[in-house]
């Protein structure tokens, strides 16, 4: 036996059915869709029609919310492997290590909302790095190793945002409470 010569058993494929091709085929006129009717008609859909009574689907309340879709999706990097890179000699550690230096380095792809520095790992060495969030102990591990973290613009702001929302709320309750006094005299 060749590989040329294989084939299906007798009878494992089917010929497709070629449906509204002349009477003479066995499908034509109606081409199996019986007579007339909304199910014969093109581009009918009665996926959960139950005949005019509301459908199960709108009578079951709806339930939930998710905060998902609002989510940052950082690109996340570890200390650990930086260090394997720099000592490898992919990452030059006396220049500032960014996102744009890591993708070169083929350590991390997508950055998405920005880079995020993760503490997993040991770092030796002295790295200045420019990121959109790093974890507390990614910061301290850095910085007992003798080198920097700078949290890029856009993700200070984020952090920043809770408490100035905090701080107006605060000045607004303050402001009431002045106005209720002066009504008051």
């Amino acid at each position: 036996m060749k590989l040329n010569q294989l084939s299906d058993n007798e009878g494992a494929r089917s010929n497709r059915k070629r449906v509204g091709r002349g009477n003479g085929s066995g499908t034509g006129t109606t081409a199996g869709r019986g007579q007339k009717g909304q199910k014969s008609r093109s581009g009918v859909s009665l996926v959960g029609f139950e005949g005019g009574q509301m459908p199960l689907y709108r009578r079951l309340p709806k339930r939930g919310f998710s905060n998902a879709k609002f989510a940052k999706r950082y690109a996340t990097v570890n200390l650990g492997v930086v260090q394997r890179a720099v000592d490898g000699g992919k990452l030059d550690g006396k220049k500032t290590i960014d996102h744009a230096a890591l993708t070169a380095a083929g350590l991390c792809r997508d950055a998405r909302d920005g880079l995020r520095l993760l503490a997993k790992g040991e770092i030796k060495t002295k790295l200045n790095f420019e990121v959109a969030g790093a974890s507390k102990a990614a910061i301290e591990a850095v910085e007992k190793a003798g080198g920097k973290v700078a949290l890029t613009a856009s993700s200070a702001a984020d952090e920043a945002a809770p408490a100035k929302a905090k701080a107006s709320k605060k000045t607004k309750e303050s402001g009431k409470g002045e106005a209720e006094s002066e009504a008051e005299s």
